[in-house]
């Protein structure tokens, strides 16, 4: 430690001074700066270069349990998570943070309202004897809206996430907050997703939501609407953790001229890197896609199973492989 902070006075004090206040020679500084570098300080220099590899590819949104993650699966690396942590302490490495976010619907109206299907109940449990609302994609939808500034005024982002998958199944942007907003959201999920009929679908109690257009179109399609209880977040609690996503790692502190850079921002985060790359602690640190593509596979792998005992009911595996390519 001595000899390190002698390397680092050199540029204000000669050599010989600061040995000399440190009560250590020259000919031993000499020599530990020639000598060869430990094994486990050249492991820990590899280990500096891989984090910032990591931190800087996922564009400074991982903390150190996904970089953890990745590193194990891509970089080989078999320390412990405290080890990263300490690390990256050293090295002022954190994960982008920013302020809460309250968004506001309106929910001051005299429509219809309907009931809480889901009551917080956001377990995902694909067991036979499980009491899940979401025991596979496409049962239960979350949705919320949310805004963003930009220098030609608000535009507002409407968002229909899956909670089996997190994935955002659909979503829309727009200079103002009505029904249409929810419409277009929910015409994109609809067209993407083709859910079967008995999908719940939840919301807060916002105007947009209640409207007789989109209840109409609910059901139209055999979907069943869910309503948060009146001022609770926690009613939409996985919603919520998505906006702060959304904020936290990708638009907080950007300035947008424009709506339109403000909707390419957020395209490119939603169908660029949250559905496709983000690792996501609640689903086993896969992506919403790799943890579809996993369901998928399961569900064929049964399927199959269930074939070869029994010959003849074969549609199932049909359609699961036709699905899966």
């Amino acid at each position: 430690m001595k000899y390190t902070f002698i390397l680092a006075q050199l540029m204000i004090y000669p050599l010989s001074v600061v040995c000399r206040l440190l009560g250590v020679t020259q000919s031993g500084f000499h020599f530990w700066r020639r000598r060869e570098p430990s094994r486990r300080e050249q492991e820990r220099k590899q280990l500096r270069v891989d984090i910032r590899t990591v931190f800087d590819a996922n564009g400074g949104r991982y903390g150190a349990p996904r970089i953890h993650q990745v590193m194990r699966e891509h970089h080989g690396y078999t320390g412990s998570l405290n080890r990263l942590q300490a690390l990256m302490r050293a090295m002022g490495l954190r994960a982008k943070a920013g302020r809460k976010f309250k968004v506001t619907t309106d929910s001051a109206h005299s429509l219809p309202i309907a009931p809480n299907l889901l009551g917080q109940d956001f377990s995902c449990d694909a067991t036979a004897e499980s009491t899940s609302h979401a025991k596979a994609p496409d049962q239960v939808w979350l949705s919320d809206i949310t805004y963003l500034w930009t220098r030609e005024g608000w535009v507002y982002v409407c968002a229909i996430l899956d909670l089996f998958t997190r994935r955002i199944v659909g979503w829309a942007m727009a200079g103002h907050m009505t029904r249409a907003l929810v419409l277009d959201a929910l015409q994109m999920a609809n067209t993407v997703r083709k859910p079967p009929p008995g999908l719940i679908f939840h919301s807060d109690r916002g105007s947009q939501y209640a409207s007789h257009e989109v209840c109409a179109w609910l059901t139209t399609r055999a979907m069943q609407q869910s309503m948060s209880g009146s001022g609770n977040c926690y009613d939409n609690a996985p919603m919520e953790s998505f906006w702060h996503s959304l904020k936290v790692e990708e638009t907080h502190g950007q300035d947008f001229a424009t709506r339109a850079e403000a909707t390419h921002s957020v395209f490119g985060y939603i169908e660029g890197w949250y559905n496709t790359t983000r690792l996501h602690s609640s689903l086993g640190y896969l992506s919403p896609a790799q943890f579809e593509r996993a369901c998928e596979a399961k569900l064929i792998e049964a399927a199959n199973d269930n074939l070869s005992t029994n010959p003849h009911q074969n549609s199932q595996s049909a359609r699961l492989t036709k699905r899966a390519a």
